[in-house]
């Protein structure tokens, strides 16, 4: 009987350094070194960020390996994020994983960023894993889709945002009202004690299964600058109906077109991935249609939902059983397709 494959897990897209260690499917470890420095700057600058992940990659990488217990001898294999994401953070953790595989002679594997996010929902943490096939929304920072996930190597394109993504617009609308960066979290946090229904926002049509966030972002921009000539404290004042009124807006955007897929592809198991969907509405919304239309949902725990190593180590698991070991030559990507 063969022994459990044992990976680490490298993931540098963005702002978060990580990485983590598995069993098969159990995480042994999973650590994160967030960046501080993009705060000052209301959004992550690439350059900041492929230093950061310089300074921390080793010690991440380290910490992961010596909480698992491991030595680097006893990995099967390395998994890296490839992309899609910001291409100078991407060489700093795709250098660093295949030249640690080159000197340990072991597979470097490749993984797709998004694809891991909703492969984390397969890490065996004891909640339930969702069965093939499902609907998965997923919603980060970078990215906005809905997927058909037929196994962990078929994904199906259904719909997609055809500019910004939904945690962009999170974003965007925080620093428009002057809330500190990561403004997205601080939103949700507003939002829990405002009225959804104070302020009311566009909700763009678009073709199909798709999403459009741009045209949402200048009407809450031309909203609050209206308001604001009328009187200079509005935001101020109030804070929490606008947050309350702008993650409704979204989480509607959201919530109408998956129920469409849903009804259109007859699958009602349902899965969010992604660091949105840390989201307390969006969590919420779901669960209000899970309990309307029998759905049956699956949301990854908080630690699994924003940027970590334990991802795509599972991610490079179901790579390495399905045979897709990938090549040393295999350079990082900006832009990948998930299909």
């Amino acid at each position: 009987m063969p022994r459990p494959l044992i990976v680490l897990g490298i993931e540098s897209s963005c702002d978060d350094t990580a990485a983590a260690v598995i069993k098969e499917d159990t995480i042994l470890s999973n650590i994160t070194a967030t960046q501080s420095v993009h705060k000052g700057y209301g959004g992550v600058v690439p350059e900041l960020a492929s230093r950061a992940h310089q300074k921390s990659i080793i010690p991440v990488v380290d910490a992961a390996l010596k909480r698992a217990k491991m030595n680097p001898e006893d990995l099967d294999a390395i998994a890296y994020t490839r992309g899609p994401g910001l291409l100078g953070s991407l060489l700093v953790g795709s250098s660093f994983a295949k030249s640690m595989a080159q000197s340990l002679e072991i597979p470097a594997v490749p993984v797709h960023h998004m694809k891991a996010h909703v492969l984390a929902h397969f890490i065996n943490d004891g909640n339930p894993n969702p069965p093939f096939p499902f609907i998965c929304l997923t919603v980060s920072g970078g990215h906005t889709q809905l997927l058909k996930v037929s196994s962990p190597q078929e994904f199906k394109i259904l719909g997609e945002t055809i500019d910004d993504a939904a945690g962009e617009a999170f974003d965007k609308a925080a620093k428009m009202m002057g809330l500190p960066y990561p403004g997205g979290p601080e939103v949700d946090r507003l939002a829990e004690v405002g009225n959804p229904g104070s302020h009311s926002f566009t909700k763009p049509k678009v073709d199909g299964y798709n999403f459009s966030f741009s045209g949402l972002k200048t009407n809450i921009l031309n909203y609050l600058e209206r308001n604001r000539r009328k009187d200079p404290d509005f935001v101020k004042k109030n804070l929490e109906d606008l947050s309350a009124s702008i993650r409704h807006t979204i989480v509607e955007i959201l919530m109408e077109q998956l129920e469409a897929v849903v009804k259109e592809q007859g699958i009602k198991h349902v899965a969010l991935a992604g660091g949105v969907s840390a989201n307390k509405g969006l969590r919420k919304a779901l669960q209000d249609r899970a309990d309307q239309f029998g759905w049956s949902t699956y949301v990854p725990p908080f630690e699994f939902c924003t940027d970590n190593g334990a991802m795509i180590a599972i991610t490079g698991y179901y790579e390495i059983k399905s045979g897709a070991i990938g090549s040393l030559h295999m350079p990082p990507t900006a832009r990948w397709t998930i299909d």
